[in-house]
């Protein structure tokens, strides 16, 4: 698509250059938006954002709506390769007045917005981006690139009949017999959502298909993905062969500098890694994660203050003309310089009063959110549970013949069943203790779970130094285990746990396991496993649920010492 306007935006410009002769802000601006291509060309982002920025300025000025649309088609497309997809969704708000009724930036734009809503999970809008250029398209390889686009966010979304219906008939038309590198994409897609639909031999076929295409036509780098799909689909059959092809997907997205396939490459080694010791893939997952998060962040930085800068140098150079034109009330020039530097001064205290006044409110708000949601939980625990043992226990005794010591005893029983889930809904909501007694008090909370029905087990690997853990480290793997045990208690129907405590020279290691029912997916999210991960990232950890129903539930936590 950016090609397609790239091709336009030379039309636009020959055109313009036969109308009229240009003036020299439209020349430069011209200049300024050819060098953004160039070092766009050459993967140096952040000058060809910057390019493109001072090319819009001097093209606002002639009022050249091809060029502005162009270039901020540009920008927004150098904001998603850092992964900035709301910036990008904003930069292309900005363009929509310029695009007018060209097809080409139109189809552009909605290409680049259904990338987003992609990359932001919001699978319905993206969706309804594609359809747009679907309908607006008017030739059959665009609508043919807008249905696989489509067909990739049901396979997102794991709706993989759904995109088997909208590929097969691409792949039996001829409509992609003269571009071999579209067609393969479309044959490994629809290779790759038959494996998944359990469609085994047909989509195995069909990948090996898309790669054999890829690999007859040097196309290096479409190959990453059929690599990455072989591998997938070898993971649990041979193992060697699912380690070959996500090692032959990392060598060739390092080649292309490619870094999402290649942390997908390694997340695929890490995940069947089977070398005792330290998990080399594991280790370089994480370095390029953090290094590629720095690096991202650092670039939306660049790019919002590439921005402002030449915002403030647009309105500096008009307040340096004016002045220029002011020859005969330069005192009075001066005077207004030194109120504009305490107005500055002035208005930076005051940002600076602004921004602690809204990190203090933000983190109170957060405080009293979490507080919220705790008190939410505490009314339905007391709502679902203790409610209705008082309610029984309430009636019963209005009802019953308390005299009658039968009647008595049971009654007493209700009570003291009371006592104790009140008792443990205390607990569950205690502060923790991160001292010298937290090893003790914790393996404690693990075994109040033990009941006739239920065995608790802890074992011990490696010895955990949890003097050397941070509190915020202990208080969430504590919180985590609290969620998992009382989740078994409420849903998995289990008659055995077994927790084991382990170490190595850089993590911890706890493994969860019981015999219960099991979960999918789904029910892990529903049954508030969710917040568990969540707690376990926030202090760099990893979380990983392995379960299937009436096979048991698995969980595995690794956390950074």
């Amino acid at each position: 698509m950016f090609s397609i306007v790239s091709c336009q935006k030379d039309t636009n410009t020959v055109s313009t250059s036969a109308k009229s002769s240009k003036s020299k802000w439209s020349i430069q601006a011209q200049k300024y938006s050819e060098l953004g291509d160039s070092f766009n060309k050459d993967n140096k982002v952040d000058s060809a954002f910057y390019y493109y920025n001072k090319s819009n300025e001097l093209f606002e000025i002639e009022g050249n709506s091809p060029y502005i649309a162009y270039n901020l088609l540009g920008m927004a497309h150098i904001q998603q390769t850092y992964g900035d997809y709301y910036s990008s969704e904003e930069t292309l708000t900005e363009a929509l007045p310029y695009i007018k009724n060209d097809l080409q930036y139109q189809m552009a734009t909605n290409n680049l917005f259904g990338i987003a809503a992609k990359e932001l999970m919001n699978y319905d809008d993206a969706i309804g981006y594609y359809v747009t250029i679907l309908k607006t398209a008017n030739d059959s390889v665009s609508k043919a690139a807008a249905l696989n686009n489509i067909a990739t966010v049901y396979m997102e979304q794991k709706k993989y009949g759904k995109a088997i219906t909208i590929l097969k008939p691409i792949l039996k038309s001829d409509i992609l017999d003269t571009l071999q590198n579209k067609k393969a994409r479309i044959i490994d897609n629809l290779g790759f959502a038959y494996y998944k639909n359990n469609h085994i031999p047909e989509g195995l076929s069909l990948m090996n298909q898309g790669l054999a295409i890829r690999t007859k036509i040097n196309d290096s780098y479409g190959s990453i993905k059929s690599y990455l799909h072989l591998a997938d689909f070898y993971k649990n059959r041979d193992y060697q062969k699912s380690k070959q092809s996500a090692l032959q997907a990392y060598k060739v997205a390092t080649k292309h500098q490619s870094i999402d396939e290649r942390l997908e490459a390694l997340e695929l080694l890490m995940s069947y890694n089977l070398e005792k010791g330290v998990n080399d893939y594991a280790t370089m997952f994480i370095n390029l994660n953090d290094s590629i998060k720095t690096v991202r962040n650092n670039a939306k930085n660049q790019f919002a203050k590439i921005k402002y800068d030449s915002r403030k140098m647009t309105l500096e150079n008009i307040k340096y003309k004016a002045l220029r034109a002011e020859t005969l009330l330069q005192l009075e020039t001066q005077k207004s310089q030194k109120y504009l530097l305490v107005f500055g001064f002035l208005l930076l205290l005051g940002t600076i009063a602004y921004l602690i006044n809204y990190y203090r409110n933000k983190n109170r708000q957060d405080r009293l959110e979490a507080s919220y949601n705790t008190e939410i939980r505490i009314a339905k625990q007391l709502h679902d549970e203790l409610a209705n043992d008082v309610f029984y226990a309430m009636t019963f005794a209005e009802t019953q013949d308390l005299q009658n010591p039968i009647k008595k005893e049971v009654l007493l029983d209700n009570l003291d069943k009371i006592y104790a889930s009140t008792r443990n809904l205390s607990k569950e909501n205690s502060i923790i203790e991160t001292g010298d007694c937290f090893e003790h008090n914790l393996k404690q909370m693990l075994s109040s779970y033990k009941m006739e029905s239920v065995e608790v087990i802890m074992k011990n690997g490696n010895p955990i130094e949890w003097s050397a853990v941070q509190a915020e480290k202990k208080i969430a793997l504590q919180r985590v285990l609290q969620e998992l045990m009382v989740n078994m208690k409420k849903h998995s129907q289990a008659s055995f746990v077994i927790i084991g405590f382990d170490s190595d020279k850089n993590n911890l290691k706890i493994d969860y396991s019981d015999n219960g029912i099991g979960f999918t997916e789904e029910l892990v999210l529903k049954n508030g496993l969710q917040n568990a991960e969540n707690r376990i990232q926030a202090v760099n950890g990893i979380l990983k649920f392995d379960s299937q129903i009436n096979k048991g539930f698995k969980a595995k936590i690794v956390v950074p010492k």
